[in-house]
């Protein structure tokens, strides 16, 4: 597929292509040279509040870890089962 570059260093993403990864107008992507090559990624930008917290968040868990206080679990369902016991 081809697509022109306009006036204003602009392209047309064909259809085809914004439907099959399931794009939609004001999706972010990421534009970055490889190789030679113009490479567009999907990306998910989150505000920086939301990875702040996260950011907290990890901290926490990781100190709970180092002192043997955050539960280890085996498998995907018993830390479901402990989700839903609480």
């Amino acid at each position: 597929m081809l697509a022109e570059l306009r006036v204003r260093s602009q392209i047309t993403i064909p259809k085809e292509i914004i439907t099959t990864l399931g794009l939609s107008e004001g999706d972010k992507l990421d534009v970055f040279e490889k190789d030679g090559m113009i490479c567009l990624m999907p990306v998910v930008v989150y505000p920086k509040k939301v990875v702040d917290t996260l950011r907290v968040e990890i901290s926490h868990v990781k100190d709970r870890l180092n002192k043997g206080e955050q539960p280890v679990f085996d498998s995907i369902d018993a830390l479901f089962n402990s989700l839903e016991e609480d």
